[in-house]
């Protein structure tokens, strides 16, 4: 049997006033719906502004034929995929450079002396290297008078139309132009999906990773992409002591993310990218919550 709700409504407006409405009735999808999911629907078919606090009372279920479209109940949200690795204490990220310490600075237990009984709070400590974890990195990285982390607009970090390039790295190392021709990747954050993140901390990890040339670095540029990410240990041949895929994309501000994991999650194209670090001055690479964003509609 179909299933309606009946209720009361009190809508209050934050410049001043109020409505209200008794024994309101919709037809609902499903057995049971949430006082704050009445609330929205009512606030929003009404399309009512400054809305404060609302009231959903007298709430009853019945069962009554629908005699129109019922509210859902479920609904689809877009989907996110977290595209980092997480970060703790003692970590390895990059050899050689030190894993990071997490620890209390202030903990729940010493924090006691400064407030009421049952009032607790717990301050952190981090000490780490910059390029830690999943990490971004900007022009200041590797130029002097590059762009640091804080003159980086918001519109660079945040989706992005991205596309992802799968390149097994059985099947090579050196990801060359060859390997990203025939793809739609002007104006978008590249992905490049080795999956090297299946041995992220262990020592295989360190050691003769998937990386770009520099002709594919080139390629990028010319193809004017906004942001190269890629999911291995570095996005440069660290066997040598140059490293020309950074120079050539952040001298052209391209936007460079390492050690994504997850890619294999993504569909190749149609969703967007982020990867938002905090706005310091004077740093040129940082940790970020790296995610995709998949519309609802790219389902259908």
């Amino acid at each position: 049997m179909d299933k309606r709700v009946k209720f009361d409504f009190e809508i209050y407006f934050t410049n001043g006033g109020s409505i209200k409405g008794e024994d309101f009735r919709l037809d609902i999808d499903g057995n049971t719906i949430s006082d704050q999911e009445l609330a929205d629907y009512i606030v929003n078919d009404l399309r009512l502004l400054m809305v404060g606090e609302v009231k959903i009372l007298n709430k009853e279920i019945f069962d009554e034929t629908h005699k129109r479209k019922p509210i859902s109940t479920k609904t689809e949200p877009d989907l996110l995929i977290d595209l980092s690795h997480m970060i703790e204490h003692g970590l390895v990220t990059y050899k050689g450079l030190p894993a990071p310490i997490v620890c209390d600075y202030l903990s729940r237990e010493d924090s006691k002396q400064f407030y009421e009984e049952g009032t607790q709070f717990q301050i952190g400590k981090i000490e780490m290297v910059t390029n830690t974890g999943t990490y971004i990195d900007c022009p200041f990285h590797r130029f002097e008078d590059g762009k640091d982390l804080s003159e980086i607009g918001l519109e660079c970090f945040t989706d992005l139309d991205a596309v992802v390039i799968r390149i097994p790295f059985s099947e090579t190392r050196a990801i060359t132009e060859a390997h990203l021709k025939n793809r739609e990747i002007r104006n978008k954050a590249v992905l490049i999906h080795t999956g090297w993140d299946s041995y992220w901390n262990t020592e295989k990890y360190y050691e003769n990773h998937p990386y770009l040339t520099e002709g594919a670095a080139l390629y990028l540029r010319d193809c004017n992409v906004k942001l190269v990410g890629i999911d291995s240990h570095n996005i440069d041949n660290t066997a040598g002591k140059s490293r020309p895929v950074h120079t050539t994309l952040l001298q052209a501000e391209i936007l460079i993310v390492e050690h994504l994991c997850n890619l294999s999650l993504l569909p190749q194209e149609d969703f967007t990218f982020s990867a938002i670090p905090p706005k310091f001055k004077g740093v040129g690479t940082f940790p970020v919550r790296a995610m995709a964003k998949i519309s609802k509609s790219s389902f259908r």
